[in-house]
């Protein structure tokens, strides 16, 4: 009864409210899709249901259904609340293995919104064939919440256009058919929070003749060399693939553009006709000649202007484009500084503006932004990946937005960005290396440079030749939810890893930048962000992360400042400030966020240590600075800043930027040096020869060269920290019990920043797990995750325990964190190990407090997140090859203790940095004269600069130590012990022995 008077009531407004209108009397009775009474279950893909999704982990909306007297159809509606600060919204998938639904007898899709006359954009997509829902074609449109109360809202689907991102490779046929239909989704409003209520979407009317054909062109843009012919393809298609029922004729015609008719081009103009009976996906072409003369000239645009009667038209007018050229800065036998000297001099300040200027690739839709704010950079964000996931289709959607770069004035590439933190982790099948934590614990650096090599090769394959990546935090506290992102706790040993820049850039004056291997390299973030302190973080319910780091002059140049130095000597082309703050003592500005710091980024990155790269901001983080938009753009600026990564609010960024310059609160020369800077990479990578993707090295990605790599770097990463009575190697004759958790899910083996920004369990990437890894070893193995298999009957126990991912300050220990193992890894660890001899292997981003538990394990493994490659950990595990990790960071005793580095003064850890034992080689004998003799040697070493023998003296000293603190470590022995490794990776050999044999003294 509710519903009948609501739907009367809509009759008689219908002259009032433009978007609800009448039934006539000959439409068809609506036909529901989601009525909300429960009929549909909350789920996940890919089983039919209501899901949710977001940028980030606050960004899903909350959802429920809720009984509301006032509920225009039935006793409930879907109601949810949202605070969204990048995107997000919900989704209807219709489920993968049923039929797609035919909506192809209806006009469109309407439904009953409770409106809050905020003013807001709602957009709403509707998913058009294809395999499934996640495999289909969107096509968009929106309404305004303008109204107070409920409202029908009618979406007619000629309404809907086409997205030209988030698509299969090339979409499926650019058609909206309506005969397979995989379901809807919402994007809610994002920077406000807010409530909604939906009710009733229903399919109504009769089909729009208009829908049964479209007329589409095979680009938005036709770049040309002038007095060359651009050729548009026009094609006319229909819902059904069958023949046209009727006649479609495209009237054309050139002129609006920037381009002189007559001079630049003879105008063209005409009428394509398509008779009725035509197949479906009949094409023609139109031909627009063009014409040269000897003047040198930017580009020039030649709209073709489409008249479609009988069908749906074109989303957008298509534009041929007459190359610039003639130009000096065109002209790549010129020397790059040259080159950049003449682009710069003949832009304008919107065109500077838009090189500075970084969008996520989700928020230009159709990508038209690109030209029309003359953008500089897009960047896909965690998890922001076109439909399917593959290299072919990251290449397609990267040649998509740089053709539409091709439409400007001078045609300035863009420079498109990933976070390819341990390999190309956004894209499914890439090489997963270790997170940075086990790179660290490898003591490799060569190592390194080749997984820095592998992540460039397949990274640059997919069109990308920007990557925000390596993060030199020196990671001073394991409660960091960033831990693992750090190469470790001690600066020499992130400044010797840092050989990942010269893998991921190659030489250091980046010549062999433009090599179709190669990639941008960004060191992050800068600085001191690994030092926040607990408790200290305001940025929601992060506790650590987006802190304030509080430092002398002398403690932020010795641990934060040095990797950057190391990375300015490195060549590195560009660096990351940190969302965290800055408190140095004694300078009088108290905490002080990085963003805002001209004294460091200013003075110290770019005036002292010489960087001449640019500096590109974090994720949004400018908005975290004090004060109103202008004043975060200018101080942001002015602080040194060269590019904003302003994921959705890059169109606010540019009126506001240029809006500061033109009142002089910005100055020209700080803009001019911004933009020089990122003219410079661009031109040193070779994007304004070679704009499009070359994906020579696609078939290389995931390969078994590179995935041998990464499975050498597992392999080393793995730190042996305990091993009573020499258990480790296993041998293949034995029968192993394997149980816990983390053996056999690859998604807690990677970690966060795996597909998506925080990652998740289970089978989510291809690769092969611990538990595969053991059994391709040819082990003798049984399995039981929880340990509830009988035990009885085995020789040694392999209990694989540790954390789910998490990433940025998410996982922060206080915000749903902690460092203990789960009840479930206790429980295991606790049966296994009662029962048998046990080796526990703690898969995680950081230590893991193990308590009185550790006298009950024969042998303990720090595996960190060792990747796709499990059977790098089976290698050591059964001796291919040998243990020779060492701790990248301390391991402590109790949560109390934290933080504790090395170098601390009071140093009581279960195990001190730079542990690890070893299976490579025996221990060599002797004991105080021996240490003496090595001593020797050692300095004499380190005087002749001979690296090689001095690291492996300090080596043979350590394993001598560990040998007699084995199980007994003392205060004494580890404050020593510690210090030794940092003095090896300084270079001083003959030191480093003595702090050993001070160690000994006291085992």
């Amino acid at each position: 009864m509710r519903r009948t008077a609501l739907l009367a009531s809509a009759a008689l407004l219908a002259g009032l409210l433009p978007w609800a209108t009448a039934r006539a009397a000959d439409e068809p009775a609506p036909v529901p899709v989601d009525r909300f009474e429960g009929e549909v279950p909350f789920a996940s893909q890919p089983a039919e249901g209501i899901f949710t999704w977001g940028g980030d982990a606050d960004d899903p909306p909350t959802l429920r259904l809720t009984d509301r007297a006032d509920a225009p159809e039935g006793g409930k509606v879907l109601t949810g609340t949202y605070d969204i600060s990048g995107y997000g919204g919900f989704t209807h998938d219709f489920a993968a293995t049923a039929p797609a639904h035919d909506w192809s007898a209806h006009r469109g899709l309407r439904f009953w919104w409770d409106g809050r006359n905020n003013g807001k954009k709602t957009v709403f997509e509707i998913k058009d064939g294809g395999a499934h829902g996640e495999a289909s074609e969107l096509w968009t449109t929106s309404f305004t919440d303008d109204f107070t109360g409920w409202r029908q809202v009618e979406l007619p689907f000629s309404d809907f256009v086409y997205r030209t991102d988030y698509q299969p490779v090339g979409g499926i046929d650019h058609v909206l058919g309506l005969k397979e239909m995989w379901g809807y989704s919402v994007t809610l409003p994002a920077g406000t929070k807010g409530d909604f209520a939906l009710d009733d979407v229903e399919l109504y009317g009769t089909a729009d003749p208009s829908l049964n054909a479209a007329v589409t062109t095979d680009a938005p843009v036709y770049p040309v060399k002038e007095g060359a012919t651009a050729k548009v393809k026009v094609t006319v298609a229909t819902t059904g693939a069958g023949p046209l029922t009727a006649p479609v004729t495209v009237a054309y015609a050139t002129g609006g553009g920037t381009a002189d008719p007559g001079a630049d081009y003879p105008p063209v103009s005409g009428t394509l006709t398509f008779p009725a009976g035509t197949a479906s996906g009949t094409a023609r072409t139109v031909e627009v000649p063009t014409r040269r003369d000897r003047t040198a000239e930017p580009a020039e645009t030649v709209p073709l202007k489409l008249t479609v009667t009988g069908a749906k038209a074109p989303a957008e007018t298509p534009q041929i484009v007459v190359d610039a050229h003639g130009l000096p800065y065109l002209d790549k036998r010129l020397p790059v500084r040259e080159r950049v000297e003449d682009l710069l001099g003949r832009m304008s300040l919107a065109e500077k503006v838009g090189q500075m200027t970084q969008a996520e690739r989700g928020a230009v839709g159709q990508g038209g932004d690109v030209a029309a704010y003359a953008l500089g950079s897009l960047l896909s964000g965690g998890g922001s990946t076109p439909t399917p996931n593959t290299p072919a289709a990251w290449a397609r959607m990267i040649d998509g937005f740089q053709l539409r770069a091709r439409a400007t004035r001078f045609q300035i590439p863009l420079v498109y960005g990933v976070d390819a933190v341990h390999g190309h982790n956004n894209l499914s099948g890439a090489t997963i290396m270790p997170h940075n934590i086990g790179i660290g614990a490898t003591r490799d650096p060569r190592l390194a440079g080749r997984t820095g090599a592998v992540t460039a090769a397949e990274v640059r394959a997919t069109g990308i030749p920007w990557d925000f990546a390596p993060c030199l935090c020196v990671s001073r506290d394991e409660r960091w939810g960033r831990a693992y992102e750090s190469f470790g706790e001690d600066p020499a040993l992130v400044e010797s890893m840092e050989t990942v820049v010269q893998g991921l850039q190659g030489r250091a004056d980046g010549s062999d930048l433009k090599r179709n291997d190669k990639v941008l390299a960004t060191a992050k973030h800068f600085v001191a962000d690994g030092g926040t302190a607990y408790g200290s973080s305001t940025t929601g319910t992060y506790t650590t992360d987006q802190g304030v780091t509080h430092v002398t002059r002398e403690q932020l140049a010795d641990i934060h400042l040095a990797p950057y130095r190391t990375a300015v000597e490195r060549g590195v082309g560009t660096v990351m400030p940190s969302y965290s703050s800055l408190d140095i003592a004694g300078d009088g500005k108290g905490a002080v966020k990085m963003h805002a710091r001209g004294d460091m980024i200013d003075g110290v990155l770019k005036d002292r240590l010489g960087f001449d790269g640019f500096v590109i901001s974090d994720w949004n983080a400018i908005d975290q600075l004090p004060g109103n938009y202008a004043s975060h753009v200018r101080t942001s600026v002015e602080a040194g800043l060269d590019m904003m990564m302003v994921p959705y609010s890059y169109k606010e960024f540019t009126t506001t930027l240029a809006d500061e310059v033109r009142a002089g609160r910005v100055g020209t020369a700080r803009i001019d040096d911004a933009v020089s800077r990122i003219l410079t990479q661009k031109f040193r990578l070779g994007l304004f020869e070679h704009p499009y993707a070359d994906t020579s090295g696609a078939a290389a990605i995931g390969s078994p060269a590179h995935r041998e790599v990464a499975r050498r770097a597992a392999a080393e990463s793995q730190v042996l920290l305990k091993n009573a009575g020499g258990l480790l190697p296993l041998r293949k004759t034995q029968r192993v019990y394997v149980a816990g958790a983390n053996a056999d899910d690859i998604g807690n083996q990677t970690g966060g920043w795996t597909l998506t920004w925080q990652g998740a369990s289970g089978n989510t990437v291809p690769g092969t797990t611990i538990l595969q890894g053991m059994r391709a070893a040819g082990g003798d193995v049984t399995y039981s995750k929880d340990a509830s298999a009988p035990t009885g009957g085995y020789d040694v126990g392999v209990v694989v325990v540790g954390e789910t991912p998490y990433a940025e300050g998410v996982g922060d220990v206080g915000n749903g964190h902690d460092l203990r193992l789960s009840a479930a890894d206790r429980a295991a660890v606790d049966r296994v190990c009662a029962a048998m001899k046990c080796v526990v292997l703690v898969v995680s981003g950081r230590p893991q407090l193990l308590g009185d538990r550790l006298d009950r394990i024969d042998a303990l493994v720090a595996s960190w997140l060792p990747g796709t490659e499990g059977e790098g950990v089976a290698d050591v595990l059964y001796g291919r090859r040998p243990f020779t990790g060492q701790l990248p960071v301390t391991w402590p005793k109790s949560e109390a203790q934290l933080p504790i580095n090395v170098g601390d003064a009071s140093y009581d850890p279960q195990y001190p940095y730079g542990w690890g034992l070893t299976t490579r080689t025996p221990v060599p004998g002797g004991g105080t004269a021996t240490l003496r003799g090595l001593a020797a040697r050692a300095a004499a070493a380190e005087r002749h600069g001979d690296d090689r023998s001095g690291r492996a003296l300090v080596d043979a000293a350590r394993l001598l130590v560990q040998r007699k603190a084995d199980g007994h470590l003392t205060q004494a022995v580890a404050a020593p012990f510690a210090d030794a490794d940092h003095l090896l990776l300084t270079g001083r050999y003959g030191k480093a022995v003595e702090k050993l044999a001070e160690a000994y003294r006291a085992a």
